[in-house]
């Protein structure tokens, strides 16, 4: 599935990394518990969670995970925007919650990791 793809499941809105849409993912991990992603080893993976701050994209980056989704429309900053840009991560926003959008993606074939 491509990342468009995702961004048109969950009608949700590309915050940065437009350019990077047609890369495709496998897999797909919802957490808040930035201490959870970091113990994931699955390449081509997309995060998805409500936790909107810059340590999200820290933990994305030192997880190489190239896209996050944050869901029930939580305010994402210029800063992770930036920081997101500097390391070609695409940032998308929903207002579903991570329970729907979770369901959504993994109707439509993306797969878990456990």
């Amino acid at each position: 599935m491509t990342l468009k793809e995702v961004a048109d499941i969950l009608d949700a809105k590309v915050l940065c990394g437009e350019d990077h849409l047609d890369y495709e993912i496998d897999f797909a991990f919802s957490s808040d518990l930035m201490s959870d992603v970091l113990t994931t080893q699955t390449d081509r993976m997309l995060l998805i969670t409500g936790l909107a701050n810059v340590q999200a994209i820290r933990t994305a980056e030192m997880s190489d995970i190239h896209c996050i989704v944050f869901v029930r429309n939580k305010e994402v900053t210029q800063p992770m925007i930036d920081l997101a840009r500097e390391n070609s991560m695409v940032l998308l926003q929903c207002k579903n919650s991570m329970f729907k959008a979770s369901g959504l993606l993994y109707e439509k074939g993306l797969k878990p990791i456990f």
